[in-house]
């Protein structure tokens, strides 16, 4: 059966979530098994009795039973019979339960046939109907009102709740086995004692609420052993059961027979009671469903071949889980191998039975139990040994090994002992809320086993830790990884990961710190953390959480709860006011649902985020709860089915008892009490009433809602008041008697807030850690944990350590920085708060616990004498933590190779890296080692040196030098120091060489850095390439030349490595020059060296160094002269960190000057002061400063008298940009003077004067003046631009103004020498621009412009003189623009020649016109002339020659400038216009010489027929033309009738007499020459007369016809 995605997500499984499937299957299973009727009815009961009805209930079942039995004897048979189904009975409940039966089939059978069948009657509900509305879909309130039940309150401890339910269980029994036992007078007892055959026989009665059985079985008793029954409390029905039972007659003593049913009956209530104490032990009475949980977990075996192995395992959990087998992480399919695995599951044991094993069955073996609350796995290894020699099979049978013990091996193979051992380690992690995180690390194991897992095994302080959806564990076979999906405070803690491997086992533990989430809301409270549901029943549920450590930077309010039910995702706030106490209890559920609760903190500045959700509960009784879960039964369905009798006669319910306060806090109180023992067969609902502690004034608290469980809280107490409180009980029947008042109670928080915790001793642990220690808080009630804060010396902020309490007077506080100084202080919390702040700890700086330093290395023999011998060597890399305070050296003789017993060279340690070994033997080959110390103590011995023979050097030159070292590393460059020599040869060291070469690189391949020695031990290298690794040595060299190299130092890599940073040079408020240095890359040992020169300055009067965390600071007490130098900063333990800053003549006198300043700080000031005139002519005086301070005073200075804001004088100043300024209306004579503002900040001071005196200040006060008659006139309209002039583009003037202040009703006029201009437009003042343009400007249009606004609130006028020499001024500009409107000079050929012209927009005569020819003037003459035509200036070059080809130039002066146009007219283009030149000259001259006739003909000749034609024309040609006629352009033959004639080359006749209509026609004259020729037409109209005179009649008689 497939389980839904919701369910996959271990979220609670209710009814609207089940599938259609499991709901069927559900079904099936309530109808083919159902509930027992013992255990399920004794669960019932003894989870809702009370002890004090116990105690009653088991003496008097005790002795009724004795009296029913001696009843019985006197009727054997039936007794017999009786016996036979009781003893059957308790054989079947005996033997189910000592095998854990789940299936009640084995009782149900035999009590089916002896219990009387009762027929069921029509269920009633007792809910009003708006209980019923407020019920949810599918499910039904349980309330059973069955009779014959026993039905108690909640109990006080888990001890009695077995005890009811073991007596209910023997009751049941008793009372089954007498069904058919008779007695005198029966029936009057039945009634009353409650052991009728109908009642006992009754399922509905036996799991009903609304019982009486107790009460009757109390009857029993007294009416059988005494007369207390006249002293009980219980109600008439029990006196009248007294009564009736003194009339039966004595019952017979007891038989042997029944004296041995008894104690058998003893025995099986002793064997109850042991397996139902045992069985309630797992029962979780805080959550309906609970998760799986492995009561016996499988072990793992160690089997021969051919043997049989069975791996059994015992889960509880609810709904029942089902289990799964795996072999090394695959699930065993039994079909696939058929008989080789059998898996079974009964009465709640499942088994694992592998069958003739073999070698492949060696394994890890998994049981996985899941259920819907979540997946729990256990597992065992089987390990399949082979027997090597021979042996008889047989001896293997049944599973068991019947081999001798002399075969025995251990229980994971031959191996005797596993080594487990971590790789990759997770370290001590840090993450925040909502993130997401892995902790894993690498197991390695050996002897390594095939197909065998070991075990692993989380724990987050000290428990398991779980698979949920909050974390997942995986195994990948070599890794084992814990993740958090979902980091929350509560999972903070120790995380320890355990892997066992049969009998040995290791583990490994880091810390995981979680840090709260950014908050929403600035300000706001952290979220609070690990919300529980303390207690549940139907009416409220008590949540209580865990205090955050962040408040936000103010107190915490209180606290609002948020409830959801489960399936849904709708939250609502629980509590209107917040709530301080770290516990509440939460009312308004509805009875039956499953809810999740979270918290949220609230402080001044807003509400902070939620906390992790709660687990579901459900609103139930404990008792209903315990019912539920008890076994046998069906799964949980999500219904509660309502099982109901009709109850009979009404009892009103008598008083509650045991009514307490459980819990009282300033916000509630909680009212806990037991049921009565009388109260009918119905269910009850309670009443609690409170009243004032000095009063009898009893008022009822919860008058609408009847309380249902038998604990109550109450709200909207009065903080500090005393009430009493009592509880009534109600039914059908009526209200009962009140219980007893409770004490007299306070409101307020019983719980105290805890002291604060004492004592606070931090220590060192490691380089980012700290040890904090104290003294728990006394009398402490409740304590929750502790929270630390740590917090940087003198920064004043505080940060938690921790978010999740610690128990215990010990933590260590991770992530801490380096070298920084700390201090501590912790704080108590319980469920009443948190408890104020112990005292602040001593500071301490962050580095590790100290230890003893590592050993030396590179000994070396700087020098040998003939007794003696001068070692070398380099400091450790590792100091421990502390300085190095000295080193041991010790020496032994190696003779013939084999070295003595070792000796102590010195007794007292040599602070130096540098040793004499005196009393030595000549020529005897020596051994060495060094060990450091520190305070800590002797480090382990260096390896033993190479062999060093002691002999006199008599060599020269000197010995090599020593201690060579690197710093300050750049990509291009580096320091390297070096030591003197020891043996510095014969002769003085006079310099030193330094060579490199790059790691790599061969011997051969050193090159050296100085030509010439430096005297210097230091010398910084340049020159490197960025990435390259190099090797540098040193030589020392004496007058005898240059000696042995140095050890080699490196290599060392050029590179500026990140983060690294230079020294700074500072100086303070108080003048104090410092230098300054900060590394980021220090070891935990590292330390700061500072030095000049390269020479340590340790113990230089004139400097003070200051180390603190990772920075440095070395300051100078006086600087001078003599403290120039070079200044550098190593750090020890690093690869060559440092920097260093010179300090050369000019920083020097720039550092002292600085210092001055600081000593004597004046206020920097941006402006000095200065004045102004505003708009309505007031005067501003201003200055402005760099800044100022909220502390910075002003004196304002008139003529060395303080002045104040008045009247006269407004101060005001702006500290945000640093401007002071004052004010005054207007400036008077008494005015005049000097103005000063003194400004002083702290011990800075400033101050600005300025001086109004003489014609300066007369200037000012006119000026002021003006501003004010100018603010007078903008009161109406007026120019805000006066009038000014603008020569446009196209070379016209521009009059215009701007205009201001201005409406629809202003008028505008235009004057020109007090003459109005008519404007054609009117101006709109849209743009507030008036403008008069005037067209083709020149000397006409000069004189006085004017123009004038006005309207009723006055006129403004502006003025503009055109005249003199402002005329002069606009005539050049508006040359200046029509020069610049000149095109490009352009060539045009002519008839005559040449003409070079440029056109412009137009064209006046005060613009002057010079042309110039390669670069001389241009002579004017006949043939070079020079004119304007138009917009067209021109130069006619007239019948030009190669002389005239050149450049050619036109300069235009506009009386200022000349502007110039250039054009070329020499080679291609002078030839290509001469030719065209050439070309129109022909042309001119053929048309001047062409055939043309001149003039005489006419266009039409009309002619009246009979008359004569005479035409004379002048023709014109060179040569003489020659002349033709047409007529209808066909030659004309001349005739008597028409004659031409042509004389002297010039005059032509053209006669015609007598002409006649056939004359009439289009004639033409043509004129030819060698030029051209020309044709001129003409036409002859002859008209007859009479003809003429009818066309003229006609023409008028057809006017008239169109006038008609």
């Amino acid at each position: 059966m497939s389980l839904s995605y919701y369910q996959k997500l271990h979220q609670h499984y209710d009814s609207s979530y089940r599938n259609r499937d499991l709901r069927t299957t559900m079904s099936q299973y309530q109808q083919e098994k159902k509930s027992s009727a013992i255990y399920t009815h004794g669960s019932a009961a003894y989870s809702s009795r009370s002890s004090a009805a116990h105690r009653q209930e088991s003496e008097a079942f005790s002795q009724a039973s004795t009296a029913s039995y001696q009843q019985q004897a006197s009727r054997a048979t039936e007794s017999t019979h009786a016996f036979a189904a009781s003893r059957k009975t308790a054989s079947a409940y005996d033997y189910g339960y000592s095998h854990g039966l789940t299936d009640s089939s084995l009782m149900l059978e035999d009590y089916s046939s002896k219990l009387s069948p009762q027929a069921k009657r029509a269920k009633k509900s007792l809910l009003s109907g708006e209980e019923k509305e407020n019920l949810p879909s599918d499910y039904v309130v349980p309330i059973f009102s069955g009779r014959q039940v026993h039905v108690s309150g909640i109990t006080d401890t888990e001890e009695e709740r077995i005890k009811e339910a073991a007596a209910y269980i023997a009751q049941r029994n008793l009372l089954a086995s007498e069904e058919g036992i008779t007695a005198s007078k029966q029936s009057a007892v039945s009634k009353q004692s409650a052991v009728s055959k109908q009642s006992t026989v009754s399922k509905q009665s036996a799991v009903s609420k609304q019982s009486a059985v107790s009460k009757q079985s109390a009857v029993s008793k007294q009416s059988a052993v005494s007369k207390q029954s006249s002293a009980s409390k219980q109600s008439s029905v029990s006196k009248q059961s007294t009564s009736t039972l003194h009339q039966e007659e004595a019952f017979e003593k007891k038989s042997r027979k029944v004296a041995i049913r008894e104690k058998a009956e003893r025995l099986s209530l002793t064997k109850t009671l042991e397996e139902t104490e045992a069985f309630h032990r797992k029962l979780n009475e805080d959550h309906l469903l609970h998760a799986p949980e492995f009561v016996i977990k499988p072990r793992s075996h160690t089997v021969w071949e051919k043997e049989n192995v069975k791996l059994h395992c015992s889960v509880s959990g609810w709904p029942e889980p089902r289990v799964t087998w795996y072999k090394n992480q695959v699930p065993i399919n039994v079909h696939a191998n058929p008989g080789k695995y059998i898996i079974e599951s009964r009465y709640g044991m499942h088994t694992l039975e592998i069958n003739a094993c073999d070698f492949e069955d060696t394994a890890q073996y998994r049981a996985s139990a899941m259920n819907v609350k979540g997946e729990l796995s256990a597992y065992a290894s089987v390990v399949v040994k082979r027997y090597k020699g021979e042996f008889d099979e047989t001896r293997f049978h049944a599973g068991v090994s019947t081999l001798p013990l002399s075969f025995a091996v251990t229980p994971y193979g031959y191996a005797s002992k596993f080594e487990i051992h971590f790789d990759d380690k997770f370290d001590v992690s840090f993450g925040r809320e909502g993130e997401t995180m892995s902790l894993g690390c690498r197991v390695v194991i050996t002897p390594e086993i095939k197909h065998f897992q070991p075990e692993i095994q989380w724990y987050r302080n000290g428990a398991p830790v779980s698979p949920s959806k909050w974390v997942q564990t995986l195994w990948s076979g070599d890794r084992a990884t814990l993740t958090f999906s979902h980091l929350n405070k509560e999972d903070e803690g120790l995380y320890t990961i355990r892997v066992r491997m049969g009998e040995y086992y290791e583990q490994y533990s880091a810390y995981v710190f979680v840090r709260d989430a950014d908050a929403e809301i600035e300000g706001a409270p952290a979220s609070p953390l690990d919300v529980v549901c303390l207690d549940a029943n139907k009416d409220y549920i008590i949540i209580s959480w865990k205090q955050p450590a962040v408040d936000g930077g103010s107190p915490i309010l209180g606290y609002f709860i948020d409830k959801c039910e489960v399936g849904t995702d709708s939250w609502s706030q629980c509590n209107d006011t917040p709530v301080k106490f770290a516990r509440f209890p939460v009312t308004g559920l509805i009875e039956g649902r499953s809810y999740i609760f979270r918290v949220r903190a609230v402080n001044k500045n807003g509400i902070g985020l939620p906390s992790r959700v709660s687990e579901p509960v459900a609103a139930l009784d404990p008792a209903e709860k315990a019912r539920l879960k008890s076994r046998p039964s069906a799964p949980w369905t999500g219904q509660i089915i309502v099982t109901e009798e009709e109850p009979t006669e009404g009892i009103v319910p008598g008083p509650p008892t045991d009514l307490s306060v459980t819990e009282a806090t300033r916000s509630y109180v909680v009212l806990s009490w037991k049921p009565p023992g009388q109260r009918g067969h119905e269910g009850i609902l309670y009443f609690v009433e409170k009243c004032d502690a000095e009063t009898e004034n009893w008022q009822r608290v919860n008058t609408e809602l009847p309380v249902k469980s038998p604990r109550f809280a109450l709200f909207d107490l009065a903080e500090g008041k005393s009430y009493r409180f009592r509880v009534r009980c109600s039914n059908s029947a009526g209200v009962g008697e009140p219980s007893e008042a409770t004490e007299v109670t306070v409101v307020g928080d019983k719980l105290d807030i805890p002291k604060p915790p004492g004592k606070i001793i931090p220590s060192r642990n490691t380089d980012t850690s700290v040890i904090v220690s104290w003294e728990e808080s006394k009398d402490a009630k409740e304590l929750v944990g502790y929270y630390i804060e740590a917090s940087v010396v003198g920064s004043g902020k505080w940060e938690p350590c921790n978010n999740n309490p610690v128990k215990g007077p010990r933590f260590t506080c991770h992530g801490l920085v380096t070298g920084q100084s700390y201090i501590f202080r912790v704080r108590a919390v319980n469920a009443a708060g948190l408890s104020e702040y112990s005292q602040d700890s001593e500071a301490i700086e962050v580095k590790a616990a100290i230890a003893a330093p590592s050993p030396p290395c590179d000994i070396t023999c700087l020098e040998s004498f003939r007794d003696s011998m001068v070692l070398g060597w380099k400091q450790p890399d590792k100091t421990g933590g502390a300085e190095i305070t000295g080193y041991y050296v010790n020496y032994r003789e190696v003779i013939d190779g084999v070295p003595g017993r070792w000796r102590e060279a010195n007794i007292k340690a040599v602070s130096d890296e540098a040793y004499k070994i005196s009393n030595l033997k000549e020529n005897m080959v020596y051994q060495f080692q060094v060990a450091a110390m520190n305070i800590a103590g002797l480090g382990e011995p260096s390896a033993v040196s190479q062999c060093f023979k002691c002999e006199e050097w008599t060599i020269a030159v000197p010995g090599p030098p020593h201690n060579v070292k690197y710093s300050e590393v750049r990509k291009t460059s580096l320091v390297l120091q070096w030591k003197p020599p020891i043996h510095s040869g014969r002769t003085p060291v006079t310099g030193y060489f330094v060579d490199l070469k790059e790691a790599n690189a061969k011997d051969d391949q050193w090159r050296g850095l100085n030509k010439a020695a430096i005297k210097n031990t230091y010398l910084r290298v340049q020159g490197l390439k960025e990435g390259v690794s190099y090797v540098l040595r040193v030589r020392a060299v004496n007058q005898a030349g240059v000696g042995k190299p140095s050890d080699l130092a490196g290599p060392v890599v050029a590179e500026t490595r990140p983060g690294t940073k230079e020294v700074v040079v500072n100086v303070d408020d108080d003048g104090v020059i410092s230098l300054n240095f900060e590394c980021d890359q220090m070891a935990p040992n590292s330390q700061f060296n500072w030095s000049k020169d390269y020479v340590s300055t340790e113990d230089s009067p004139r400097l003070e160094v200051e180390s603190k965390g990772n920075k440095t600071k070395m300051t100078f007490k006086d600087l001078g002269t003599e403290d120039l130098g070079i200044y550098s900063c190593d750090v020890t333990d690093t690869d060559g960190i440092g920097s260093s800053y010179l300090i050369d003549e000019e920083e020097l006198k720039r550092l002292l000057a600085l210092s001055q300043e600081h000593k004597f700080p004046t206020v920097p000031i941006k402006s000095e002061l200065a004045v102004e005139i505003l708009e309505k002519g007031q005067v501003r005086f201003w200055m402005q400063a760099e800044k100022l301070s909220g502390n910075t005073k002003v004196s304002y200075i008139f003529n060395d008298k303080e002045i104040f804001e008045g009247p006269k004088y407004k101060m005001h100043i702006d500290r945000n940009t640093g401007i002071i300024e004052m004010f005054m209306e207007k400036l008077q004579d008494e005015d005049e003077g000097t103005y000063t503002f003194q400004l002083q900040d702290g011990k800075a001071t400033g101050h600005s004067t300025l001086v109004l005196i003489g014609d300066v200040y007369k200037k000012l006060q006119k000026e002021a003046e003006f501003q004010r008659q100018e603010w007078i006139r903008k009161q109406g309209p007026h120019f805000a631009e006066y009038l000014s002039w603008e020569v446009t583009g196209e070379c016209n003037v521009l009059l215009k103004c701007k205009v201001a202040n201005i409406k629809k009703e202003t008028h505008i006029v235009w004057y020109k020498d007090e003459r109005e201009i008519s404007v054609d437009e009117k101006h709109d003042f849209k743009d507030g621009i008036c403008t008069l343009l005037i067209t083709e400007f020149s000397k006409k249009d000069a004189g006085i412009y004017e123009v004038i606004l006005k309207d009723d609130r006055g006129k403004d006028k502006s003025r503009l003189k055109l005249v003199d020499e402002a005329f002069k001024e606009l005539m050049t500009e508006v040359c200046k623009t029509i020069a610049l409107s000149a095109t490009d000079l352009k060539i045009q050929s002519t008839a005559e020649g040449i003409r070079l012209y440029s056109s412009v927009t137009y064209y006046l005569d005060d613009l002057k016109v010079n042309w110039f020819h390669n670069g001389t003037p241009v002579k004017y003459t006949d043939r070079v002339k020079s004119g304007v035509t138009g917009e067209q200036i021109w130069l006619q070059i007239n019948e030009p020659t190669p002389n005239d080809k050149g450049k050619y130039v036109m300069e235009l002066f506009d009386g200022k400038t000349g502007h110039r146009k250039t054009v070329d007219l020499s080679g291609q283009a002078y030839d290509e216009a001469f030719a065209e030149f050439q070309r129109l000259k022909q042309a001119a001259i053929a048309e001047k010489n062409r055939a043309r006739v001149v003039g005489g003909l006419p266009d039409v000749v009309t002619i009246q027929e009979g008359k004569a034609l005479n035409l004379t024309c002048i023709v014109w040609g060179d040569p003489t033309p020659e002349v033709s006629w047409l007529k209808n352009e066909k030659p004309l033959v001349p005739d008597d009738h028409c004659s031409v004639k042509f004389e002297a080359g010039k005059t032509a006749y053209f006669t015609v007499s007598g002409v006649s209509t056939a004359d009439s026609g289009k004639y033409g004259l043509v004129v030819k020459n060698k030029y051209g020729s020309e044709i001129s037409d003409f036409t002859i109209s002859v008209f007859i007369p009479e003809e003429e005179a009818r066309k003229a009649t006609e023409q008028a008689q057809k006017g008239n016809k169109k006038a008609k």
